[in-house]
């Protein structure tokens, strides 16, 4: 892939990633201070509704142009799983350590956690294995 597409892709997962985030966010407030639910099952129920309008826009415009759309969506969908999975641990326990330990306010502490989660962990696993680019002789096998 050249830099400028690379850029391209980038910023367009920022964009998935941002706006499934909202969505995990919001999800996560509205549990902890409406519902009463401690933060770190907030965090995983938040997680879960952002994972599924982040796979289905990473599938279907992030990385359309790497033949993700034409992949096997079980595939995917089974690795994207293990990725949430993670992800949703790391922010979890990263926010619980960042609240009791540095006293930091859950809410900042998610905004912090997701930064480096996102980045170092998600972008990564969902590029270079969830939604990597598919050769040409491969997906003539999978017809």
């Amino acid at each position: 892939m050249n830099k400028k597409k690379s850029v391209f892709v980038f910023a367009k997962a920022q964009v998935s990633a941002f706006t499934g985030g909202l969505i995990d966010y919001a999800v996560m407030i509205l549990c902890t201070e409406l519902l009463h639910i401690h933060y770190t099952i907030s965090i995983v129920i938040g997680g879960i509704i952002g994972a599924v309008w982040n796979f289905s826009l990473n599938r279907y415009w992030t990385f359309k142009d790497n033949q993700a759309s034409n992949a096997p969506v079980g595939v995917q969908l089974v690795k994207f799983i293990f990725v949430v999975a993670g992800s949703i641990a790391l922010k979890s326990s990263g926010t619980y350590l960042f609240t009791n330990w540095l006293h930091i306010d859950y809410k900042i502490s998610r905004i912090m956690i997701d930064i480096i989660v996102s980045l170092g962990f998600n972008y990564v696993l969902q590029t270079y294995w969830v939604f990597k680019k598919r050769p040409v002789k491969e997906m003539e096998e999978l017809d």
